[in-house]
């Protein structure tokens, strides 16, 4: 029974919080607990954010219909967080954190490269939330006459900024009890909102918007798969390490994809009713994607809607910045876990000084920076999954940190490997909007699909390319590899060096 004294979950709610030890080692079997279905809260708190009705507006802006965007959503986000289901098997397999696992493909200190790939990626997704979190206060506030301005921002961010922070540095015990709360506050208040605004949706004007090309219906798909998903891949065993190796691998799988997914599509659905109605709704979005939102709402919610657009944003940067900080460990910091995280959080609000207080053109330097870091990550991605179907064993988790081990130092296949899709990706994917990645896309014109101004410029190919790529030439490349080193037996306890 829940709750109670023997009960594993009972156990974990009545233990005093504290700051968690753990960092990149593994999990021991006294300390595991839980079962699949437990995943559901921490996925779905992260995902929640009101931040899903705004891209709605992202999807129509390609230039499609309500049902291509309808189509392209539901495909990019349940496919991209079913490769987050895949990976979290691994978590149960190994007890390690996801940068730690992947050192099965990579080698030891070989997976020092997507380590810091995935550092970059899960400051930025932070960074991103925070700021989006701190504009969104400034715009209620500016409606309630209560200021807006640089003062607000600056209150908003300090206090945003540290609720991620003390998330990140206190580790899994209170995320775990923070995304339970922030699942049941901002799914009420969600809910609310779209009851409060479903008058401003015109079917008509939604159903009259043209469809687009089948490039512009794959760039749409892309961009659903690398904002939702391809996000959260390289932190998709964190969670899933705490459970019993008995567990379930199709429960894990099944219950990551369905508590990430499941609040994100409905969310969809609403935003690109929304988007789809008012134009002028859809240009304000790519400005400021949740304090837009408000123009909608009676004054007297405008405080409950800053609620829960905050806590949304904040359940996805705590979770960020708790995997940010195992990927910067990963990457050969050694600091214990906690000042990692307090490191990521401290660039993390310089980041979203920049964009608050900075920046002019949000959306164009956030699909710049989503398609730009979705390349290798999805190289990465693919890599992982191939490696994780070729194994039949559990990681040896002595050698996971040993690189005299059988897992190797710094193989070089998976390393080129990773740098070919990448270079692929990045020749295949454009970024106009952000001027610093201009350089992009040099392999369109040479490929025959139209140079950086064709019909092909912006269907984001590169991110499935390196996909594609990264898992296939795994396939080929890595059975041997994989056969070699299952067939050795198990490293003592004591084996030697670790890192």
């Amino acid at each position: 029974m829940a709750g109670s004294p023997d009960n594993p979950e009972g156990r974990a709610a009545a233990r005093q919080l504290q700051v968690e030890t753990h960092g990149l080692d593994v999990i021991g079997d006294a300390e595991r607990k839980g079962t699949p279905r437990t995943l559901f809260w921490p996925w779905f708190g992260a995902n929640v954010s009101i931040l899903g009705l705004s891209y709605g507006a992202f999807a129509l802006g390609f230039g499609i219909s309500f049902w291509q965007a309808l189509i392209a959503g539901i495909v990019g986000i349940v496919f991209s967080f079913l490769l987050c289901g895949f990976i979290a098997v691994a978590g149960k397999r190994g007890s390690a954190p996801t940068m730690v696992l992947g050192r099965a493909a990579y080698g030891v200190r070989g997976n020092r490269l997507p380590s810091v790939i995935s550092w970059v990626l899960t400051v930025g997704w932070e960074t991103v939330l925070c700021a989006l979190a701190t504009m969104a206060t400034a715009t209620v506030f500016s409606r309630l006459g209560w200021g807006g301005g640089t003062e607000t921002k600056v209150v908003a961010l300090i206090l945003v900024g540290a609720l991620t922070v003390v998330g990140g540095v206190m580790g899994f015990d209170l995320i775990m009890r923070l995304q339970t709360v922030i699942t049941v506050v901002t799914g009420v208040l969600t809910v609310v909102y779209v009851v409060l605004v479903a008058d401003h949706i015109h079917w008509s004007t939604v159903s009259a918007i043209p469809a687009g090309s089948a490039q512009e219906f794959i760039g749409a798909l892309v961009f659903m798969m690398t904002g939702f998903g391809l996000g959260w891949v390289n932190a998709a065993a964190d969670y899933s390490r705490y459970l019993p190796r008995g567990s379930s691998s199709r429960g894990v799988i099944g219950w990551t994809t369905f508590g990430a997914s499941v609040a994100p599509l409905l969310l969809l659905v609403f935003g690109l009713l929304l988007a789809g109605s008012s134009d002028k709704l859809a240009a304000a979005i790519a400005a400021d994607p949740i304090g837009a939102l408000t123009i909608l709402l009676p004054t007297w919610f405008l405080v409950p809607f800053a609620v829960v657009a905050v806590l949304g944003l904040v359940g996805g940067a705590v979770l960020d910045i708790y995997s940010s900080g195992l990927a910067l460990l990963s990457a050969g910091l050694r600091i214990p876990r906690y000042l990692a995280a307090l490191v990521d959080g401290v660039l993390m609000i310089a980041g979203s000084v920049y964009i608050v207080f900075v920046a002019d053109d949000f959306l164009g330097q956030f699909m710049g920076f989503l398609t730009t870091l979705g390349v290798p990550i999805a190289a990465w991605c693919g890599i992982m999954l191939a490696d994780l179907a070729l194994r039949r064993r559990d990681y040896d988790e002595t050698d996971l940190y040993r690189p005299a081990g059988r897992y190797g130092d710094v193989p070089l296949t998976p390393l080129l490997l990773t740098v070919a899709a990448t270079a692929l990706g990045w020749g295949l994917v454009t970024n106009s909007a952000a001027h610093w990645l201009t350089w992009q896309g040099y392999l369109l014109q040479p490929f025959g699909l139209g140079g950086k101004s064709g019909s092909w410029a912006y269907a984001n190919l590169g991110v499935l390319a390196a996909l594609a790529l990264g898992f296939l030439g795994t396939l080929a490349l890595g059975r041997a590899r994989v056969r070699d080193q299952e067939a050795q037996a198990p490293s003592p306890a004591d084996a030697g060096a670790v890192v």
